[in-house]
């Protein structure tokens, strides 16, 4: 996949801009509703942001670092890597959702969850518009970070930013559907 540099932080922007906006609205439910499962082994709403949470706990620090480290300038083109387009990929949500395995430190099955779970959320996607916006002046292509499941292998930071925002859209539609 190749696009402008400028084109695929507009369409990241715009996608965390809808995630901020439809964190919002599960703030009008109850707690008791935002911490029901469907199933013993299935997650909450409350669950399922404070999954993006502990992803957000690593990503958020790893991309900042990136960005203010990052001696390049911006490209006008960004070209997804293999890894990084098939992670991306894989993380769009789908009519109907793939289950992938969750890492136990990823895992909040079972934590004591209220609204302020939400809160950091939306905070932490407050940071990620910040910081899209900081990407602006450098080189998408070759400032690359680790990713959580392994420090040895490095995403282009276009390609991070599309995982993790692509992830939260996914756990959002999730969220969405335990309530129906």
């Amino acid at each position: 996949m190749t696009i402008r540099s400028v084109e695929l932080i507009q369409d990241l922007i715009e996608r965390t801009h809808i995630n901020i906006n439809q964190a919002k609205k599960f703030n009008s439910i109850s707690t008791e509703k935002l911490n029901w499962r469907a199933e013993q082994d299935s997650w909450s709403v409350l669950e399922c942001f404070e999954h993006l949470n502990l992803y957000g706990d690593f990503y958020i620090p790893e991309i900042k670092i990136k960005i203010e480290s990052s001696k390049t300038q911006s490209k006008d083109n960004f070209k997804s890597g293999i890894l990084g387009n098939y992670f991306a990929k894989s993380m769009l949500p789908k009519e109907k959702l793939n289950k992938m395995k969750t890492f136990n430190d990823k895992n909040p099955i079972g934590s004591k969850l209220d609204k302020l779970t939400i809160e950091r959320f939306i905070l932490q996607q407050q940071e990620m518009l910040n910081l899209l916006e900081k990407s602006k002046k450098i080189d998408l292509n070759k400032t690359k970070t680790a990713i959580s499941i392994s420090k040895f292998i490095k995403l282009k930071i276009g390609d991070t930013f599309r995982v993790v925002i692509y992830h939260n859209e996914r756990h959002l539609v999730q969220a969405t559907k335990v309530l129906k």
